[in-house]
């Protein structure tokens, strides 16, 4: 019961991510079910997420409720702990997280820290992925502010 309602929370933007999955898989993306999520590789979502985002810039996959799109399916693989966390994040908050994201990205810009590095969600994903690494979290971070990540 407790797993159908976490779907269920995060059921709107999950929707919104199989949209945009169907786009890929129409443009020539692959589309595959990983663990209870929905990954989908190339595509159109790919040809975006290489030109970025604002204060981010590009990115290798993105997580839109239980479904994450990636540029390539070894993107995917590489960004699996990361992007679960983040799978995670839409479970608890659902689609608040849609403005609890940039609102958290503009809280550290206004602190003097990086929108999307210092974003909340950011680091709890990075602790989330360095953890499932088996890296501190501590040596995981000083990694992060020498490298920009």
């Amino acid at each position: 019961m407790r797993r159908f309602l976490r779907y269920l929370w995060a059921l709107p933007v999950t929707l919104l991510g199989v949209l945009v999955a169907l786009a890929a898989r129409g443009s020539g993306g692959a589309v595959r079910q990983v663990e209870g999520v929905l990954e989908a590789a190339g595509g159109w979502p790919a040809w975006v997420l290489r030109r970025g985002f604002p204060f981010s810039g590009p990115v290798a996959a993105i997580t839109l409720g239980h479904v994450v799109l990636g540029v390539s399916s070894s993107a995917l693989a590489a960004t699996r702990m990361h992007e679960r966390a983040h799978v995670r994040q839409f479970e608890r908050w659902g689609v608040l997280l849609l403005m609890l994201y940039p609102l958290a990205g503009m809280f550290a810009w206004l602190r003097g820290g990086n929108p999307y590095r210092d974003n909340l969600f950011e680091r709890e994903a990075r602790t989330a992925e360095a953890a499932g690494q088996g890296v501190s979290v501590r040596s995981w971070m000083a990694e992060d502010q020498s490298t920009g990540r």
